[in-house]
């Protein structure tokens, strides 16, 4: 039986997909809105109440790896909807469920362009949950470093040095970013009062 996506271990991933930083590059913007505009093509409308680049191509002048970030609000009863799972499939993404922990709720995620031989393509991360979700606040996050470009140049520096430390261990490299984000939410939140 031929081996897919879903049976790889951490290491495998880990080993096949390592935290490779990039530049910041212009035409992130570009390919993210191109994705988006097929989403919503081929997606029933019903489905999606907004999509939103995220994660660091989203944010000037900073490196990042070359991932597309989509976070796609969509509607609390679509949550884990297989009709909704089976459109993103017919699009070439995989499915994953994100399960709940520590001070996130559960959510659905998807991702295009990784395969068995290591990356060849453009990759995507789909974070689809209702607004509701706390996996909603990145959206802020984005927000925030964009409007501090010092605040953007720290966390730059931050995931150089846990790319290093942590080529080869995606859930460290994650964790390392942690703190960072929960201090960033907060002075977020001070200037909204």
């Amino acid at each position: 039986m031929k081996k897919t996506l879903y049976d790889l271990t951490k290491d495998e991933w880990n080993t096949l997909f390592p935290i490779e930083l990039s530049n910041h590059n212009s035409d992130w913007r570009s390919i993210f809105k191109s994705e988006k505009k097929r989403i919503l093509k081929n997606i029933d409308a019903r489905f999606i109440n907004k999509i939103e680049h995220f994660g660091s191509t989203s944010i000037p002048n900073i490196k990042a790896k070359n991932y597309i970030d989509l976070f796609i609000e969509i509607p609390k009863e679509s949550l884990f909807n297989k009709q909704l799972i089976e459109e993103f499939t017919k699009l070439g993404y995989v499915y994953f469920e994100v399960p709940a922990r520590e001070d996130i709720e559960a959510y659905m995620s998807f991702g295009k362009g990784y395969n068995l031989e290591g990356e060849k393509e453009q990759i995507f991360h789909i974070h689809m949950c209702p607004k509701e979700n706390t996996m909603y606040n990145q959206l802020k996050f984005r927000d925030y470093l964009i409007e501090n470009p010092n605040r953007a140049k720290e966390y730059e520096k931050l995931k150089v040095e846990l790319a290093s430390k942590y080529k080869n261990d995606r859930g460290s490299y994650v964790l390392g970013k942690t703190n960072f984000v929960k201090e960033t939410l907060n002075l977020y939140a001070k200037t909204i009062k």
